[in-house]
């Protein structure tokens, strides 16, 4: 009796330990490491058996860390550490620390690295080298992507170094911990216990950001406080740098323009103000005295109400001149945002930018960068690339992305970003000739700059998936993957990340990998078709609303945008019109001055055309455009049926949670089709095309919608 009830006991304990920790719920990223099939996890182990780490220091206790939790998860035996290479072992070396090791690191730089399988004596080893040991990170998060990804482990013969040498997050966070444009809960840097407490969550943040090669971050939106730089939140700031530093991630801060005046009392914030440089010197130094690899400061200046140079008749480059000087004795740089929108009302918002600093190319300091919007208006579903770009060849321009997802449908709409950074990287800009792309603009291969820098704006918050769904984080994924490589693809990235987040089963990645790389598109179809833009709600963003004209200032209205009449829609941007087509390489300008000629998903972007203006299907604009509404709402319905179909390959809590937000997609998506065909069919009164239905309510009950306290409103 006793025998059987201890046998009964101890299959209830196995039972028990058999269970996961924990549900699923996102928080591991892509970092999970889950377990392999045995013939992938004896594969694993037979290439990592054990880890020789050469190298010393803080960095490779990272690495080797990283490295041994992964293999065990994946294998459920932890590989050792030993001080010479052996058969099966994963061997990380330095030139410093390893004089010997057969292989050349020429053009790898301080980040990149080598991956190499080789003969060790007779023994077959796995090589991972670098010229420094942030390099050797780089490297093991490579090996453990390979793993992960179930890509064959042996014959690799890799070399990788970032091309671009800036890759930052730029976090929107408030110092009372909301975030402005934040879908994911409250900011994860906890002010109010800083520096003393330094939770778990910042460690594992430094850990995904250098599995894919991030490094540096933003801490405070570029809406500043003064009080972001002063002592005790300098402090704070250090406590974080101190964290990630081993990861080989900087931080930098965003800065008010009128902090000295709010600080210290100055009277002027002007640049050319001897007193004012005089602050800001002081100030780097005091930075630079607790945190002595502090990236450099983040500007917004004139714009949205946000005080500047230009406050004092100076411009954007007296003010960051004078800036950079302030850092450039440690080593600092100044990122001077070039979205600027401010105190007049110009005949095209998107005209601004350019009009603004185009005249200034070359008047910066060596140590700045100008970072611009990737389209000249504000991170809509689709724009055409930022004329900046290929237009100040003497200035290092730095991208601006924005990761969380403003305007694309914020936490909840599965709209995969990979495609929509891909489209805006490989744009051909013609500044130098056919090839002229935006990526050899931000990577300096162009113009020759050193300095070269890509920024997204983070999606990350408290919620526990960290971006507010699963499917959002690969936005922040597919955005470190193309800042260390713009020449990935963005379908290549999204398998590595499914692989990674869910599993490498085919029969799951290739249908999850389908729908992600049409989501966007979709997105732009239910949202923003044939190049329409800025009709969303305002001030939160969520939701149509191309009605609204009743706003302050003209390019604060969704009607300044679309400019629909009874005689047709779209803002004029030829010759015409705003002349915007200008601002672009002549090749280019052509062939945007014809619409026959304009791409059509730019087609409204650039032309104002008559509503029965024939598309390239033949059907008139008005029919297309409906159809355009149509097709995306009927995308995510495709979604919904596929997602239903991998019930039995997904976790049950990452299936629920992807399961309702498609859901809500779906019946979001319909409410901009339907809320923007009632509105454009009242202005220009034409049926609807026999196949589509009427929209679900009349246009009032979609004026009628309000939404006080959507989220991520500023």
């Amino acid at each position: 009796m006793m025998a059987r009830l201890f046998c009964y006991m101890m299959a209830m304990v196995m039972a028990m330990l058999a269970l996961p920790v924990r549900a699923e719920d996102g928080y591991d990223l892509w970092l999970r490491y889950a377990p392999a099939e045995q013939a992938r996890a004896a594969d694993i182990s037979a290439h990592a058996r054990t880890i020789v780490p050469v190298e010393n220091g803080s960095t490779m206790e990272v690495a080797t860390r990283e490295l041994q939790r992964a293999v065990a998860h994946m294998t459920g035996s932890a590989p050792t550490l030993a001080t010479t290479p052996t058969a099966g072992a994963l061997w990380l070396a330095t030139p410093r620390s390893a004089p010997g090791i057969p292989l050349s690191l020429k053009g790898l730089g301080a980040e990149g690295y080598a991956i190499r399988s080789i003969d060790r004596g007779g023994q077959p080893v796995t090589l991972i080298a670098a010229n420094s040991d942030i390099g050797l990170l780089h490297g093991a998060f490579h090996w453990l992507r390979l793993a992960q990804t179930n890509a064959p482990l042996d014959r690799l013969d890799i070399r990788s170094a970032p091309r671009i040498g800036l890759r930052l997050l730029n976090h929107w966070d408030n110092l009372d911990g909301t975030v402005e444009r934040g879908y994911a809960g409250m900011s994860i840097w906890d002010w109010w216990r800083l520096p003393d407490y330094k939770g778990p969550r910042y460690t594992d943040y430094a850990r995904a950001n250098a599995s894919i090669g991030i490094n540096g971050t933003v801490l405070n939106n570029v809406n500043a406080k003064a009080e972001s730089l002063s002592a005790p939140y300098i402090a704070k700031a250090a406590a974080l740098a101190d964290i990630f530093r081993p990861y080989g991630i900087k931080v930098y801060l965003s800065v008010k323009w009128t902090a000295p005046m709010e600080l210290d009392g100055l009277k002027t914030a002007d640049p050319l103000d001897a007193q004012v440089a005089a602050w800001w010197k002081a100030k780097a130094s005091e930075i630079y005295r607790a945190i002595p690899d502090f990236g450099g400061f983040l500007v917004k200046a004139n714009s949205e109400g946000q005080p500047g140079p230009q406050d004092y008749d100076r411009t954007h480059a007296d003010g960051a001149n004078m800036l950079a000087a302030a850092v450039k004795p440690h080593g600092g740089i100044v990122m001077w945002r070039a979205f600027v929108y401010a105190h007049d009302n110009p005949d095209d918002r998107a005209k601004q930018a350019y009009d603004d600093f185009k005249p200034l190319d070359g008047q910066f300091a060596d140590n700045v960068l100008v970072q611009v919007k990737n389209g000249a208006i504000d991170f809509q579903p689709r724009e055409p690339f930022h004329p900046l770009f290929g237009a100040m060849p003497k200035t290092p321009l730095m991208m601006e992305f924005q990761i969380t997802k403003e305007y694309l449908g914020q936490s909840t709409h599965l709209t995969y970003l990979g495609p929509l950074f891909e489209e805006a990287l490989d744009a051909d800009t013609y500044a130098k000739g056919k090839g002229s792309t935006v990526a050899k603009v931000i990577d300096g291969s162009l113009d020759g700059h050193k300095l070269t820098g890509i920024a997204g704006v983070a999606n990350i918050g408290v919620d526990r998936d960290w971006s507010g769904s699963i499917f959002n984080q690969a936005d922040w994924y597919a955005f470190g993957r193309l800042a260390w490589d713009p020449g990935l693809s963005a379908n290549a990235i999204a398998r590595e990340w499914t692989a990674m987040t869910f599993s490498p089963d085919p029969r799951l990645v290739d249908p999850v990998v389908a729908m992600m790389m049409g989501s966007r598109e979709a997105a732009v179809d239910y949202m923003t078709p044939l190049g329409l833009a800025h009709v969303m709600a305002t001030g939160h963003h969520y939701g149509p609303a191309p009605w609204v004209s009743d706003l302050a200032r003209p390019e604060w209205n969704p009607v300044y945008y679309h400019k629909a009449d009874a005689d047709g829609i779209g803002f004029d941007r030829t010759k015409s019109g705003s002349n915007a087509i200008a601002q672009y390489a002549p090749v280019i300008a052509r062939r945007l001055a014809n619409p026959a000629t304009t791409p059509e998903s730019e087609l409204l972007w650039f032309h104002h055309l008559p509503w029965d203006y024939r598309l390239k299907s033949g059907e008139t604009l008005w029919n297309g455009l409906v159809h355009r509404y149509d097709h995306g709402v009927a995308y995510v319905a495709g979604m919904q049926r596929t997602w239903e179909g991998l019930r039995p390959l997904v976790d049950a809590e990452r299936f629920a949670q992807t399961e309702a937000f498609l859901a809500i997609q779906h019946r979001e998506a319909q409410w901009w089709r339907d809320a923007s065909i009632a509105y454009f069919q009242s202005i220009n009164h034409l049926p609807l095309p026999a196949d589509a239905m009427a929209p679900a309510h009349d246009l009032d009950w979609y004026k009628a919608q309000s939404f006080p306290y959507a989220p991520g409103h500023h």
